[in-house]
């Protein structure tokens, strides 16, 4: 078994006041992917005791970030580490920094008939741009999701032709449908994240064969929402949205045997305004 869980902390910092090491102790997660960190790598991994942590903060201080961290004692080890979307002769602006890490891992699991039982997987933690309707952030948004789109699609072709199989996973900051936001008509191509032209890069991917895994698991299930605004009684209410997704190739998804959003218990419990996603995959 690999469990992977995808979390957006709000700040680790901040997260791991509100008692996020509790909840790591007792999920420990294989491997975690992390986002809106917003520290660097030093004060990151100082927050993950027990975890082998790989970081790209935000050049922008105070935004973003994101991160993979390992179990020590668990059946991964890292590899090779890439930072950013874009092709590696590119900058990314400074607005895009901080928000696609891909890291190559080695997973100790069952041997096939191959008489081989370490695989290669790769996971990018993401963190997708909110954007804001009517402003420049909503053009900073499509234009990182066009660089989102052309490395998903070399991702796909890669492991179609034996490469690592991938979960891209993170806060995509889009929904799909009805059954991904409590509120659908009032936000319906209103509010940025439940737009038309937003929602079609994310089903352009599954068109090509990427696997939204916690969908597939529950394909007729309202939510299970991931995020709740801080304002009014949105959580209490479970007014939510599905923005937090583990993205997979078709033969990584096909070992998914669960996925369970850890809602805290109350709002003063809340360690984000985010819940982790975390799904097991048999290896």
């Amino acid at each position: 078994m690999l469990t992977l869980a995808t979390y957006n902390v709000n700040g680790i910092r901040a997260a791991a006041r509100k008692g996020m090491s509790g909840w790591l102790e007792a999920s420990a997660p294989d491997v975690l992917l992390l986002q809106e960190v917003r520290a660097d790598e030093d004060a990151a991994a100082g927050l993950l005791p027990g975890y082998s942590t790989r970081t790209w903060p935000c050049r922008i201080k105070g935004r973003a970030g994101v991160a993979v961290a390992v179990r020590e004692d668990g059946p991964v080890t890292i590899g090779e580490v890439r930072r950013g979307v874009a092709a590696s002769d590119t900058v990314e602006p400074d607005v895009d920094s901080g928000r696609w890490l891909e890291v190559d891992l080695g997973v100790e699991g069952t041997p096939g008939s191959d008489g081989v039982g370490r695989h290669t997987l790769t996971v990018v933690s993401a963190y997708l741009h909110s954007g804001q309707l009517g402003t420049e952030k909503m053009d900073q948004k499509y234009a990182h999701l066009a660089l989102v789109d052309a490395r998903m699609t070399e991702l796909l072709e890669s492991s179609e032709s034996g490469g690592p199989q991938t979960v891209m996973a993170g806060d995509l900051n889009v929904v799909r449908s009805e059954r991904d936001i409590k509120n659908w008509k009032p936000n319906h191509n209103r509010v940025a994240g439940v737009l038309d032209e937003e929602i079609a890069h994310l089903e352009n991917w599954f068109s090509a064969g990427w696997v939204d895994v916690a969908r597939s698991l529950a394909p007729d299930e309202q939510g299970p929402y991931t995020w709740w605004s801080q304002r009014g009684k949105a959580f209490d209410n479970d007014a939510g949205w599905r923005l937090d997704y583990q993205v997979a190739t078709p033969r990584l998804a096909a070992r998914a045997l669960s996925a369970v959003v850890d809602r805290a218990a109350s709002y003063d419990e809340r360690w984000s305004d985010h819940a982790p996603l975390v799904i097991e995959y048999a290896f």
